[in-house]
């Protein structure tokens, strides 16, 4: 066990790890598998990345290299072993990312919204998330000697990577000037606080703004704050800000952290050529690297969080570059890990009101208009008019920013970087501004698994039973 892991005294959290899978559900076939122990797990999350997304960017991915699409198939729909994942909140029939993140961290199903604790607290009540912690996977696996790693395209601090290392009974409390006085008085610390504070050996992505203060281009309280060199001064860790360093960083057994963008990682479809952020291929790559040279093994999270970023525009093509490069992400663990000892999955945390319609074609491009076939079943070459008059793209939304509130349609753009057309006008409120957004969607997700443990992903199972198959695959049982 490395000196920065003993760092993490939690044995109240320990001691409450009996109640991880209170909700869990049990496996009628758990006790005739074979039960083969992992010395690594890596989890990957496409944030969004539903049944119908995989569909379309298998799609999407074998139309960019000049395929039809249809038959391609992406890295991990290959792996042997695939489920049905239930996604529901407690208090939610339609999920957010806070809580499916936390029912996978931590094994239990909990409320919408939050982090890290269970579905007795309240949202944005410290007292009472304080006095209803959940231990999550990373913390039981550092005190047992694994490393831990987070990626992700979103910032460190968002819902997904924050369940690896967080608990807040708010997922938006991400930087100190977040949470209001009363709950910080309260005790609750903001969750860039909580990620310095985790002994972790990997940590990549975007939200520097949550970690300085104003006079570092951050929103911290305090505009001197600096909390990634003071960071570097306790673990004597590295911190980085671009590709070319994170891959350059010395592998000397000690700590990394590398905040690539302001906020959210840029997406694929707008990078430029001089950019200096890695991709997620690329950050998964580094994590592996480093994470390979501990002798106990290693967890991995890696999120793709802006595929869902992507749908809640209502543009399909953001959404879909991005599941493609969490495909290649994926085939880089694969080239890389020996699955005797590893088991990974790739799953979802929630789905979109995202839908694959009409009567396109054979090799229709994914993101155009529908084109059809004639009485011969030949294409015709022209696209198909709904009874509007108007042609209609394949893709869509129910609802979201496409949609035009009492007016007549209109025919779509063609421009693939635009808005696909919705149905309901929907939006949210953030910072006090109102803003169309596309919603989650309900339905189940898949769960992928290959490697040591991956056959207990079969059959219709509840989110927190992949805390379960993970934490199974390390033989550990609660």
């Amino acid at each position: 066990m490395k000196a920065h892991h003993l760092a993490l005294a939690l044995p109240t959290l320990i001691a409450l790890s009996a109640c991880a899978t209170v909700q869990s559900q049990p496996s009628a076939n758990s006790a005739a598998l074979p039960t083969p122990q992992a010395k690594n797990v890596i989890l990957f999350i496409g944030d969004g990345m539903g049944i119908s997304t995989v569909t379309a960017a298998r799609i999407y991915d074998g139309q960019s290299r000049g395929e039809p699409g249809e038959e391609n198939l992406l890295s991990f729909e290959s792996f042997p072993n695939v489920a049905l994942v239930k996604t529901y909140n407690t208090n939610q029939q339609v999920p957010d990312s806070a809580g499916t993140a936390s029912a996978i961290m931590t094994g239990v199903k909990t409320r919408a919204g939050v982090i890290g604790v269970g579905p007795a607290a309240r949202r944005g009540d410290c007292a009472e998330a304080q006095a209803n912690i959940l231990p999550d996977a990373a913390e039981r696996l550092t005190t047992h000697g694994k490393a831990v790693g987070i990626v992700s395209t979103a910032r460190l601090t968002h819902a997904t990577p924050a369940a690896v290392y967080g608990h807040l009974p708010e997922r938006n409390w991400e930087a100190d000037s977040n949470i209001p006085e009363s709950e910080r008085a309260a005790g609750c610390r903001d969750f860039a606080t909580q990620l310095m504070d985790f002994p972790f050996d990997v940590a990549l992505g975007g939200g520097r703004q949550n970690f300085f203060g104003k006079e570092n281009g951050g929103k911290r309280i305090d505009p001197n704050a600096d909390l990634p060199s003071a960071w570097s001064a306790r673990s004597s860790g590295h911190y980085v800000t671009t590709g070319a360093a994170m891959q350059g960083a010395p592998q000397d057994g000690k700590p990394l952290l590398g905040l690539f963008s302001r906020s959210h990682m840029t997406y694929m479809l707008d990078r430029k050529a001089d950019s200096t952020e890695p991709t997620l291929s690329q950050m998964t790559a580094s994590a592996i690297d480093r994470l390979s040279n501990d002798p106990d093994g290693y967890f991995l999270m890696v999120e793709s969080g802006r595929i869902d970023h992507g749908h809640h525009m209502g543009k399909a093509a953001y959404a879909l570059s991005e599941a493609q490069e969490l495909s290649r992400a994926v085939q880089v663990a694969l080239d890389k890990v020996d699955l005797s000892d590893t088991l990974i999955l790739v799953t979802a945390d929630h789905s979109h009101v995202f839908t694959i319609a009409g009567y396109p074609t054979r090799g229709n491009p994914i993101l155009g208009l529908v084109q059809g076939n004639d009485d011969h079943g030949e294409p015709t070459g022209k696209p198909i008019l709904a009874t509007d008059g108007h042609p209609y793209t394949t893709l869509g939304y129910q609802n979201g920013p496409g949609a035009t509130p009492g007016e007549a349609r209109s025919a779509p753009s063609g421009d693939p970087h635009g808005t696909q057309q919705a149905l309901v006008p929907t939006g949210s409120v953030f910072d006090n501004t109102h803003r169309l957004s596309e919603t989650h969607g309900g339905e189940d997700v898949a769960l992928y698994a290959t490697g040591p443990g991956s056959e207990r992903a079969r059959g219709v199972i509840e989110q927190n039973r992949i805390y379960d198959i993970l934490m199974q695959a390390f033989g550990m049982r609660e």
